[in-house]
């Protein structure tokens, strides 16, 4: 099972299992199946109406200048990486494992999907047209402001130059996409600070079940835990201007009242077993350094 990563613990990980560093090896070969895409990287759909971002370029938070570098290589918080990538790759077939792989898909439907037990309904997500086009919309901010730091810091995913496990197929696109901070876990926070809001009375839920998301990453072997932890600053500041942005709060607000309406009746009850597997698999406690 998944446990709270003290720094102790942390110093016997390291020692007993450190792979050879990402950079120092070559890349994996690609494989056929495709990889989850980035957060923002996905194409609209043929006949469907473009879907515009709510802040203008010289809007969007610069994250570059918000987050701090990637950890340097042994530093402390580079150990701490290392050792959580390592420690995680024993879920492996196990519920968290399960959970971390159904959290790769991303984009508004997806997440909407994998919060339906937090949320308490599994939404018909033709009746909250509203919401996705909140999600959809605010998902192109929080790309652009992803974008700047991946591309600056180019850092290699934890999977890059070993053969450890990841709950994805290893493909050329992946290995080549850049891991800091991670797109998922900055979309999946996001998310959730929405969702909250909305909800607030299934905040600390939804909240939970946003920063189980991002964890996935880790758990999956595709980002590194500061990753993570950027993603959630990165998502926080993008949220932060949104909410600045007159646009993005009168669509907030149609979104409440449609997701309140859609909530009160006419949902599907998400799978019970599901739920109470997700509950027991996200039980344990988040990782940290």
């Amino acid at each position: 099972m998944l446990r709270t990563l003290s720094l102790p613990a942390l110093a016997v990980l390291i020692a007993a299992a450190t792979p050879v560093r990402a950079e120092d090896m070559p890349s994996p070969a690609p494989s056929n199946p495709p990889a989850a895409p980035s957060v923002g990287a996905e194409t609209l759909k043929p006949g469907k109406p473009a879907v515009k971002p709510y802040l203008a370029d010289t809007a969007v938070p610069d994250a570059l200048q918000i987050l701090p570098p990637p950890p340097a290589h042994d530093a402390p918080l580079d150990k701490a990486d290392r050792a959580a990538f390592n420690g995680t790759r024993a879920l492996k077939g196990s519920a968290r494992w399960e959970i971390a792989a159904n959290d790769v898909s991303e984009g508004a439907t997806a997440v909407l999907d994998n919060f339906a037990c937090v949320l308490g309904t599994r939404l018909d997500q033709t009746r909250v047209p509203a919401v996705l086009n909140l999600l959809e919309r605010a998902r192109l901010d929080l790309a652009r402001a992803t974008r700047g730091p991946k591309v600056h810091y180019r850092r290699l995913r934890p999977f890059v130059g070993n053969e450890a496990p990841i709950c994805v197929q290893r493909t050329q696109a992946l290995t080549d996409s850049f891991s800091y901070p991670s797109g998922h876990a900055t979309q999946g926070w996001a998310y959730a600070l929405i969702l909250a809001s909305l909800v607030p009375e299934k905040a600390t839920p939804i909240l939970a079940r946003g920063r189980a998301y991002g964890e996935s990453r880790v758990v999956c072997g595709v980002h590194w835990l500061s990753d993570v932890a950027a993603g959630r600053i990165t998502g926080s500041s993008v949220l932060a201007t949104l909410m600045g942005d007159p646009g993005f709060r009168a669509d907030l607000e149609k979104a409440r009242t449609e997701l309140r309406g859609a909530l009160s009746g006419g949902g599907t009850a998400p799978d019970q077993a599901t739920c109470t597997r997700e509950a027991e698999a996200l039980r344990e406690p988040p990782l940290e350094f």
